[in-house]
């Protein structure tokens, strides 16, 4: 299963070694498009973003240190995917 997916509403991470539900450091890659309105005075800003594509490199446990051990699972209450009769 890809990394990203543990950012899903459904999906979460979890650490294998301790337990870790709620806390990891993810490195991620995304790519974004942006609307970026510049003042005539020079200032710029964003004022509106999507999110294009998103890619988790590494997730590492917050609380004990390793990456070996976390996983995407379900997160509680996820409604699985039924096949249509």
């Amino acid at each position: 299963m890809d990394l990203a997916d543990g950012m899903r509403p459904d999906k979460r991470f979890r650490c294998d070694a301790c337990g870790n539900l709620t806390r990891f450091d993810l490195e991620v890659v995304e790519r974004a498009r942006r609307f970026w309105h510049a003042e005539l005075s020079g200032e710029g800003r964003v004022e509106g973003e999507e999110l294009v594509s998103q890619e988790v490199i590494d997730a590492v446990c917050h609380w004990c240190g390793t990456g070996e051990a976390v996983r995407v699972v379900d997160a509680p209450g996820a409604v699985e995917a039924t096949q249509p009769e």
